[in-house]
């Protein structure tokens, strides 16, 4: 569907304007710095958040989250904090372009500074696809941008969850994709910082694979009861997404 008010916005070297196929809606990328991947898509689509709600987008990177957000839900306003000047640039601009300033704001800050710049227990839900990558294991060059979205440098998963736990209202939801291996260690911090586990999807690239990522519902204050949901399978046969895929992405 075709976005009839959406502005034209001039693209800066090496950035393509990409169809998300919501609401007519774009967003501004550049393959040299770093594009959105499947998990920030599929983060979007296991989100549950009511009308008239506040969220939180913490690492909002060119504004994937925020944008797909104000696509599929109702929230009244939707908040990205970005700490890399030109990824929080690209958001801001592709917010423009689609005519979203009422419902959606960028915020240029780091996410250990939260305490602060945000009212404390303000957001009904937060979101996050953090870095996966513990240290600087296995890193080639500390400044690129893709090392800093992949590799816990500037934020761990407990400048995360700490974030996270300042934000949100008493009984708000935290929802989190990450990699199974820190499974452990994400569950034994949040619940630490008073936030409980509620639902999980695994997510599989095959049928017969093991999952290579998994999606996080966390509610603050919440009782001690955690739902598995059944696992979410990407590709049915090579390259040929599930029906599911198809549904979350829109197509």
């Amino acid at each position: 569907m075709e976005n009839p008010g959406l502005m034209t916005i001039e693209l800066k070297a090496g950035e393509r304007l990409d169809d998300l196929e919501r609401n007519g809606y774009k967003i501004i990328q550049n393959p040299d710095v770093f594009c959105f991947g499947m998990d920030a898509v599929l983060l979007s689509g296991f989100v549950k958040t009511g009308e008239g709600t506040r969220v939180m987008d913490l690492g909002c990177g060119n504004g994937i989250i925020p944008i797909l957000l104000a696509a599929k839900t109702g929230a009244a306003h939707i908040t990205g904090l970005e700490f890399q000047e030109y990824s929080a640039d690209m958001a801001e601009r592709s917010v423009q372009l689609n005519k979203l300033e009422e419902r959606v704001s960028i915020v240029r800050g780091d996410i250990k500074e939260v305490v602060g710049r945000f009212e404390a227990a303000s957001f009904d839900t937060v979101t996050s696809n953090p870095p996966y990558i513990k240290g600087g294991n296995g890193l080639t060059n500390p400044d690129e941008p893709r090392a800093i979205a992949r590799h816990e440098l500037k934020c761990s998963l407990e400048d995360v969850v700490l974030a996270a736990k300042y934000l949100l209202k008493p009984g708000g939801a935290f929802f989190l994709v990450h990699r199974p291996q820190r499974l452990a260690e994400i569950f034994i911090c949040l619940s630490r910082n008073g936030l409980e586990p509620k639902r999980m999807k695994l997510v599989h690239p095959f049928l017969d694979h093991e999952p290579n990522m998994v999606l996080l519902e966390a509610r603050r204050s919440g009782r001690p009861q955690l739902n598995i949901e059944k696992p979410l399978i990407v590709y049915k046969s090579e390259g040929v997404y599930t029906d599911e895929i198809y549904d979350i992405y829109g197509y």
